[in-house]
């Protein structure tokens, strides 16, 4: 049954997955979000660098913070660690699945263990997240999710990462068009955001300025992405604005690649 979704309450909070890397999207996705006023939570794996992000972004923004160790591959974990969350903080009404690993193994030599490992953080994650998240958001009868996939997806690889990766992120796609059309009847909207080449440590570490150079040739905007341009995307996708956008993919490359 179709209903008409809750208005955003005056106090809202954003969980934001593999957010506690200096140099990842999902720490600069929190900075973002606290910056417009929201509460944020930051997960990782590591419970200690969790909360030392959540405490600096307080300070920076002057938003309440929770920081909480997660490993999103961990159903149980994650079903704690939004318990806690939502101890914390106000309403939860936006996930941000940011949490990923790469691998730049080739198909004919990659392990059964590496695969895993890549399929259960890269989509397990998001869904385990997801899942939990959803059913206080639909609860509710509100939410925003958002779902990192990559370039990698339609492309078959093309960039640091190869088969186990790119397998994942369509994964991803497909998880995010699938929980939409059944989640968004009840409030809670299902997107996801497709990066190009950015300059974060999931690209196998700092990019020279050789390999900037060699990257942005392919690009029609002559740059490699920045965190800061797939949290733009993410924070407009989580506000109350966005309710008429549902189970789409946004490819932000930089003109890399064209569906």
């Amino acid at each position: 049954m179709t209903t008409t979704a809750a208005p955003f309450p005056a106090e809202k909070t954003a969980l934001v997955t593999g957010a506690a890397s200096e140099r990842g999207i999902g720490r600069v996705t929190a900075e973002r979000l606290a910056s417009e006023g929201w509460a944020v939570a930051v997960a990782d794996l590591d419970p200690i660098a969790s909360k030392s992000v959540a405490e600096a972004i307080a300070g920076k923004f002057g938003v309440r913070t929770y920081g909480v160790g997660m490993n999103v591959a961990d159903v149980e974990q994650v079903n704690a660690g939004i318990d806690e969350v939502e101890a914390n903080l106000p309403q939860l009404v936006a996930v941000a699945n940011i949490a990923g690993i790469s691998n730049p193994t080739s198909y004919l030599d990659i392990k059964p263990e590496e695969w895993d490992l890549v399929l259960n953080v890269n989509l397990r994650g998001p869904h385990f997240v997801t899942q939990r998240a959803a059913r206080s958001m639909v609860a509710n009868n509100v939410g925003r999710i958002v779902n990192i996939s990559s370039c990698s997806a339609p492309m078959g690889g093309g960039t640091f990462s190869k088969t186990a990766y790119s397998t994942a992120k369509a994964g991803v796609e497909g998880l995010t068009r699938a929980t939409a059309r059944e989640l968004s009847p009840m409030g809670v909207t299902v997107n996801c955001v497709a990066p190009g080449p950015i300059d974060t440590d999931i690209m196998g570490g700092t990019l020279s300025d050789e390999r900037k150079e060699e990257l942005a040739a392919g690009l029609l905007v002559g740059r490699v992405g920045t965190q800061a341009d797939i949290a733009s995307m993410v924070n407009y996708l989580v506000t109350e604005e966005a309710s008429f956008i549902t189970g789409q993919v946004y490819d932000v490359n930089g003109g890399l690649w064209f569906r």
